[in-house]
């Protein structure tokens, strides 16, 4: 759906989920910033049997100036209705009638969807998606300080104080917005309660400790998800506990926050594990965290079901078939068996490859941006960015390049999802990755021994013993011929676009 489809309706309201959060409130504020540009007179509400009252969201509203309307017995009917953070039907926003419906969302999709519909289930927050769109319709907030301090705010709470922000748009939205710090800092300081500083120590008094696996699962009452994330980086601090799921449900959702002081059990990925197919997780290796709809959950049957026994009993059989499953391999360490394996060479693709020094100079330290994450590096002589088939980026040296690669002079043009892209560590100076790309063929005399996986593996490759790459079964694990340490993961989807078997 693009924005501009919704200029079609001249009585436009836009409606918030019941009790809304700041990404509910920025998100609402946005769309009506850009309807009203647009000459339109939208109205933007909530409703529900409760009136906001949390401190830091009424400093919001009026430091601000968002101009949201509580409206629990709202009767009119108007030509559009636009749900943000939300999607109309569920439980969770009070149902007004209208003659046509839009939705724009971050949440898992548990209702059928109108036409017009705009839902990106793995983003960190609404906001960012309705500032992404606004992009798209040439729209800067640049000039309304207030409106990208709103903004910033929505992603802030929502992936708990910025721990939870995985996916590059929303890492590219906290980097570009010009805020007002003192508005923010106002609020961050206003969000936890008496009562909830008395659920925090509730929550930590009445934890479940797993001595196998070293880590705790820990009930909270229901409270702003970023108290969540104080009472797992505080339980974290305790000897013997390596990683922490702190938790709360509600009729609505269950929210949830991760947290890991080891490099075997990275968050975000622990956190995709718990969601997976029920709801969303992600963030970052020691800080991750997610929302489960309740209604996904195995055994919920019926508004008598018990959601936090279920809710509970999920996270405990999901946690011990995480820990249960993997096996750790230190490429360093270990040499594999390769005689059961079959030998395999590259074929040719059509890659892209940039040097480093024709986007930024030598010795620059730079962050290269993608959709697996931040990578920092410094700019050497004879270092190149490959891009693989599917937009991926990783630094090579020259000559690894030449000895793999056939090089062209023809442009790399391709369209990916999330358009890789540099930015000067120090300046801020952004620049696109692919402009400077030329195209580069693989070429098949670098052989590999592989094969399938049958379980699950996590690898820390020679080259990097801090971070590692997950197999799944059906994934295939592979080693250079030339290299017995060289050892890799490579996705069952990628692997025969990649590779073809040759004799030994």
């Amino acid at each position: 759906m693009r924005l501009k489809e919704l200029l079609g309706f001249d009585d436009i309201v836009i409606q918030c989920h019941d009790n809304p959060d700041a990404d509910a409130l920025a998100s609402g504020y946005a769309l009506l910033w850009y309807l009203e540009r647009m000459g339109k007179k939208p109205r933007f509400i909530y409703r529900g049997r409760n009136r906001m009252s949390k401190s830091n969201l009424l400093i919001m509203k009026e430091e601000l100036k968002i101009p949201v309307d509580y409206e629990p017995e709202f009767e009119h009917v108007p030509e559009l209705l636009v749900t943000v953070d939300c999607q109309y039907g569920q439980k969770n926003v009070t149902c007004t009638k209208a003659e046509n419906v839009a939705v724009i969302d971050h949440h898992q999709v548990t209702e059928s969807l109108p036409p017009l519909a705009e839902v990106r289930s793995n983003m960190g927050c609404c906001a960012t998606i309705i500032w992404d769109m606004m992009r798209d319709e040439g729209m800067s907030v640049d000039d309304d300080i207030l409106l990208s301090t709103a903004l910033y705010y929505g992603l802030y709470t929502d992936t708990n104080r910025l721990s939870e922000v995985s996916h590059p748009l929303d890492r590219d939205m906290q980097d570009e917005l010009s805020i007002n710090k003192s508005i923010i800092t106002k609020m961050v300081n206003s969000c936890i309660s008496l009562d909830e500083l008395k659920i925090t120590g509730r929550a930590i008094s009445s934890y479940e400790y797993h001595e196998d696996n070293k880590y705790l699962l820990i009930r909270a009452e229901w409270c702003d998800p970023n108290i969540l994330g104080v009472i797992s980086d505080f339980a974290l601090e305790t000897v013997g506990v390596d990683v922490c799921v702190a938790y709360y449900t509600s009729p609505g959702e269950i929210k949830f926050s991760v947290r890991s002081c080891i490099k075997e059990v990275h968050a975000n990925e622990l956190a995709a594990f718990l969601a997976e197919g029920i709801g969303g997780g992600g963030g970052h290796i020691i800080k991750a965290g997610g929302t489960i709809r309740p209604e996904k959950l195995p055994g919920i049957n019926g508004e008598d079901a018990d959601i936090e026994e279920i809710a509970g009993n999920e996270f405990r059989s999901r946690l011990e078939r995480y820990f249960s499953m993997y096996r750790v391999i230190y490429a360093k360490d270990t040499i594999l068996e390769t005689s059961g394996m079959k030998l395999y060479e590259k074929k040719e693709q059509k890659l892209g490859a940039v040097s480093m020094t024709e986007v930024f100079s030598e010795g620059t330290t730079v962050e290269i941006r993608t959709l697996e994450g931040d990578i920092n590096v410094r700019i050497e002589k004879d270092m190149y960015l490959m891009i693989g088939i599917e937009g991926e980026v990783y630094p090579i040296k020259k000559e690894k390049l030449e000895r793999s690669y056939r090089a062209s002079d023809e442009p790399y043009e391709e369209v990916f999802e999330y358009e890789p892209s540099i930015k000067d560590v120090f300046t801020g100076e952004k620049k696109s990755v692919l402009r400077s790309a030329k195209t580069v063929y693989s070429q098949g005399n670098v052989k590999i021994f592989a094969g399938p996986l049958e379980g699950y593996v996590k690898l820390f490759t020679a080259w990097d013993e801090e971070k590692y790459y997950s197999g799944t079964p059906g994934d295939y694990i592979a080693v250079r011929e030339d290299d017995p340490h060289d050892i890799y993961i490579i996705s069952k989807r990628l692997f025969p676009k990649l590779y073809r078997e040759v004799e030994r």
